[in-house]
């Protein structure tokens, strides 16, 4: 059956990327989540997606011009007035030991198309052994360099890059760097090109779907995984399709 990964959590009800997503998307019964991960001034692994917080959060500046306690003292749920308390930026430490109080599976996206944060790799990696999550975790990347990096590495640990455009047969392109799956924008593939990469062994995760139209085609087709905003949509319509 087709797995469903909260998009930054439980995103479309709650500020993405917050320790509040990612317990809500447990709750509502999400088969993992998928968050973004980049580097403080002082070398911290922080969950945020873009390069600044100006969007996300009250504060201005980019991540990597900021320290893990100015970072944290910012509210990633200011604009969203239901909440009376203040949603602060998670560390991957945070997002680790919840994990260790469930049996989710966590997609992180490294966020280092733009800044490359050197060393990041190592630092993600060095958490993963600490909390024992070698089989729970998986990593994507638009930086394809980045995966394969993290592959020598750790070749134990399963990688995928992803597409935000088509490309020719991407399961040839994905089983040459040792993928064992690929992520792609769901614009750009179809249901031709998902069932034959899962023919050839290649799992398919498809972001960002949230039309109820898209989730019914892919889980017609027993597509992998969706990454969705809505965990809650996706789980209605899922349960249509069992089998």
């Amino acid at each position: 059956m087709t797995l469903i990964f909260a998009h930054r959590g439980y995103s479309s009800l709650y500020p993405e990327n917050t320790m509040l997503a990612f317990r809500e998307a447990e709750k509502v019964g999400s088969d993992g989540i998928e968050l973004d991960v980049q580097l403080t001034k002082d070398g911290e692994v922080v969950v945020i997606h873009d390069e600044k917080v100006n969007r996300t959060t009250n504060g201005t500046g980019f991540v990597k011009d900021l320290s893990y306690q100015e970072i944290r003292k910012l509210d990633a749920g200011y604009s969203n007035k239901m909440l009376v308390k203040k949603e602060p930026i998670p560390s991957l430490i945070e997002v680790f030991d919840w994990m260790k109080t469930n049996d989710m599976i966590c997609n992180i996206e490294l966020k280092n198309g733009i800044f490359p944060y050197e060393g990041i790799e190592e630092k993600v990696l060095s958490l993963i052994r600490e909390y024992e999550l070698s089989d729970r975790v998986i990593i994507s990347s638009f930086n394809h360099y980045s995966i394969i990096h993290f592959y020598l590495l750790a070749p134990d640990i399963e990688i995928a890059p992803l597409f935000a455009e088509g490309i020719y047969m991407p399961w040839v392109y994905t089983q040459s760097i040792r993928a064992k799956g690929y992520h792609s924008n769901y614009l750009a593939i179809n249901e031709e090109i998902i069932q034959s990469s899962i023919e050839n062994g290649i799992a398919v995760r498809p972001y960002t779907v949230n039309k109820e139209e898209v989730m019914r085609s892919l889980f017609s087709i027993n597509c992998t995984a969706i990454i969705t905003d809505d965990p809650v949509k996706a789980q209605r319509i899922k349960k249509e399709y069992r089998k």
